[in-house]
Parts: structure tokens; C-alpha cells; sequence
């Protein structure tokens, strides 16, 4: 692929990602401070084996493409480094402080973090790597199993766009879980029509819990 054709791509890629994002924030409806996690893989981006053929140039699209999505949002993004450095994360400072965050030893690069981790702690204000974190919602690129990363309970996210350049696109949302068994309530109108706007006294509903 010449350069010509590699600018292209990148624009493509830019573009793809930018819409990917903003339809997981449309459907995940993030709030200021929660956190999106992405693991990306360039060398799948580009058509080739994970981990095989990085490529910092397709880094950076894939991160001004999320980074023009989030703008605004006060969302943090924490991005997912490679299997080699067990898919540690690189957050700003300030997203480790407010989570209470693992801080690990580490810079990653290319071929040992990833293009995307690596480009990310150039790109960031204040970098730090982490080693686990509980995002609320979560972009894979690649195939790069961001799971271990997300709250339970996570709930898949369908778009118009499937794939990142040749890259596999899997997008999640996550949700509390729900408790209980069958006599649990877990909508507010169907609470009101159990009560009515006050609680009942014991008296009045013995219940059976």
C-alpha cells in the first residue's frame, strides 16, 4: 500500500470510527465522568494477523475519529494496550484519581502495548497506565477482547457500521444487574402501581420478605 492509498485508508478509518462512536453514545447514553474503553487493533485494521503489522498512522485516525465523538462530553477514554502487557490501560491522571485506579510500571509502544496504546500516551494530557478498570461502555476493534474491562452486565450494541477498515467492529453498553426473582419490581410505574406515591405501613402490607 503506498502512502497515497494509506492516507485514504485513514480518512476511511477516521470517518468509520467517528460514526461507530457516535452511535454507541446515542444508544449507551453516557453520562459526564463515565468511562468508554477501546481495544484496537491495527494490524487487523489493515487486514493483517493481530499484533502482526501495527501502525501508528491508523492509530491516530482511530483516535481523532473517538476523540471528535466524545468533544464535549466529559467522557473519559481509557485505551486497552495489548495482550503482552496483560491489556493494561492508558487513562489520564485525572481518570485514574476519581476511579481509584492500579497504577502499573510501563510505557507502551508498538510492538510491545500496541499502536493504539502507544499512540494514546502520546496524545494525552497527563498519561498513566492502569491495570484493570469497570467501564460503562466499550469499543473492540479487532477482535482484542475488551470484556475483562467492562461493568456486568454488558449488552451488545448494533451499528450501521460493521467493520473498521478489515477490522471487526463489537460494540457494548452496560447495564446494573438486575436482582430478585419473579416478584421483583424494576420499573418506577410499576412501583406507584403497587403503592401508590407513599410507602404503605407494615399494617397495611405485611408482606412477604
Amino acid at each position: 500500500m503506498d502512502n497515497q492509498d494509506l492516507e485514504k485508508l485513514r480518512e476511511e478509518v477516521k470517518r468509520q470510527t467517528k460514526e461507530a462512536t457516535t452511535s454507541l453514545l446515542h444508544v449507551a447514553r453516557l453520562k459526564p465522568g463515565q468511562i468508554l474503553v477501546l481495544g484496537c487493533s491495527t494490524s487487523e485494521v489493515l487486514g493483517h494477523r493481530i499484533g502482526s503489522a501495527s501502525n501508528v498512522g491508523i492509530a491516530q485516525a482511530i483516535l481523532e475519529g473517538i476523540e471528535e465523538a466524545l468533544k464535549g462530553t466529559g467522557i473519559h477514554l481509557a485505551v486497552q494496550c495489548c495482550e503482552h502487557l496483560n491489556r493494561a490501560l492508558v487513562v489520564e491522571e485525572e481518570t485514574a484519581e476519581k476511579y481509584g485506579l492500579t497504577e502499573v510500571t510501563v510505557l507502551p509502544v508498538p510492538h510491545a502495548g500496541g499502536a493504539t496504546a502507544a499512540t494514546a500516551l502520546r496524545r494525552f494530557k497527563h498519561p498513566v497506565v492502569v491495570e484493570a478498570i469497570q467501564a460503562h461502555a466499550g469499543i473492540d476493534i479487532g477482535d482484542t477482547l475488551i470484556g475483562m474491562h467492562l461493568r456486568p452486565v454488558a449488552v451488545p450494541v448494533r451499528s450501521e457500521v460493521k467493520r473498521i477498515g478489515q477490522a471487526n467492529l463489537v460494540m457494548a453498553r452496560t447495564r446494573p444487574k438486575l436482582i430478585g426473582g419473579k416478584r421483583a419490581v424494576y420499573a418506577w410505574d410499576e412501583v406507584e402501581e403497587r403503592f401508590g406515591k407513599s410507602a404503605p405501613s407494615t399494617e397495611e402490607s405485611p408482606g412477604k420478605c
